[in-house]
């Protein structure tokens, strides 16, 4: 499968009042095609920054500070603002958090639809709005030619959902990046948009780079798991490899705060602590005051950066640790 997306190295910042919000450090991961890539972490991990980022959109003040971003072997920070912003929507598209404010209130669903098609293909208006009706219908969206004339402000969540999901596939993209696109959906509409994901996966070959913070969405639909903390990848697996055993204490707490239909007399655990501060960073590992394995080691050395501990396979611990669902972690000195 070819190389779609490649991530160099990634790095974005904030110019807050009270100084520097390091939102992004050295992000870098890659993704093929016909491939989910899911992006987890607690709110405020850099998911949707590192998303932004790629894209180039990273909203005032934020900044890419360095790093490199290819799409299918073009290098998207050396593109000029109007290459750039032909890429996005045609070879690139992005479901928001939440549509219902991603859509414009004072343009028509069809005007939105149909616009994205017009600017970046040589077609009539006429078209464009028996395009925009095609792709309507195949979000399963009821009587999808008077939809056209309705506001963002007549639909539900989920309808505004599903409009956002055609105006990103309208143009068959390489690459598609959801961010929480079954957030504040009941489950029968959850399990439409997934459906949606899946089969743009099978018919076209679209890399889906999913941004999420619930494992049953992971589960269901990812190939590939990054998983983030203080914005930086701390551990990077196959789904599998990730759910059998979670190598990093940080993914081990997430698991353990999550409720397991197989045992419904598990005791569940949260968390301790906070996440750390992002203007101001320790040098050593930002989750030592959460950890509940941390040795001199990690007190006395610089942050660690990923290794491979199996192949396929990365964590960012100084420490090689063999997690289980259910069980306390064994921990292997490096």
């Amino acid at each position: 499968m070819r190389e779609v997306l490649r991530v160099e190295d990634l790095t974005s910042s904030f110019l807050a009042p009270q100084g520097v919000v390091k939102a992004v450090n050295g992000v870098s991961f890659s993704l093929r095609e016909n491939q989910v890539l899911a992006l987890v972490g607690e709110s405020g991990s850099g998911k949707t920054a590192t998303a932004l980022s790629i894209l180039g959109i990273l909203p005032y003040p934020g900044k890419v500070l360095g790093g490199r971003v290819f799409l299918r072997g073009k290098d998207l920070f050396a593109m000029s603002d109007e290459k750039l912003r032909r890429v996005r929507g045609k070879e690139v598209g992005i479901i928001f958090q939440d549509p219902q404010a991603s859509l414009n209130p004072t343009l028509t669903v069809g005007t939105q639809v149909e616009e994205v098609l017009q600017a970046h293909l040589a077609i009539s208006r006429r078209d464009a709005q028996e395009r925009a009706t095609e792709m309507l219908a195949q979000m399963e969206l009821p009587d999808p030619r008077r939809l056209l004339g309705m506001y963002p402000f007549q639909l539900s969540g989920g309808m505004c959902q599903r409009v956002m999901l055609a105006i990103a596939l309208a143009l068959r993209p390489n690459l598609l990046i959801a961010d929480e696109p079954t957030s504040n959906l009941d489950v029968t509409l959850q399990a439409g948009i997934l459906n949606h994901l899946k089969r743009l996966k099978q018919e076209y070959g679209t890399a889906i780079l999913l941004i999420t913070h619930d494992m049953g969405v992971v589960a269901q639909m990812a190939d590939q798991v990054a998983v983030m903390y203080a914005g930086s990848i701390v551990e990077y697996a196959d789904t599998r490899s990730l759910f059998r055993h979670p190598s990093h204490p940080y993914t081990w707490g997430l698991f353990q705060a999550l409720p397991r239909l197989d045992n419904t007399d598990r005791r569940l655990r949260p968390m301790r602590g906070t996440p750390p501060d992002l203007m101001n960073l320790p040098k050593e590992c930002p989750f030592i005051p959460r950890c509940l394995k941390a040795t001199n080691v990690c007190r006395l050395s610089p942050s660690p950066t990923l290794r491979t501990i199996e192949p396929g396979h990365a964590v960012a611990c100084f420490n090689e640790v063999r997690y289980h669902w259910d069980q306390e972690p064994v921990v292997r000195r490096s």
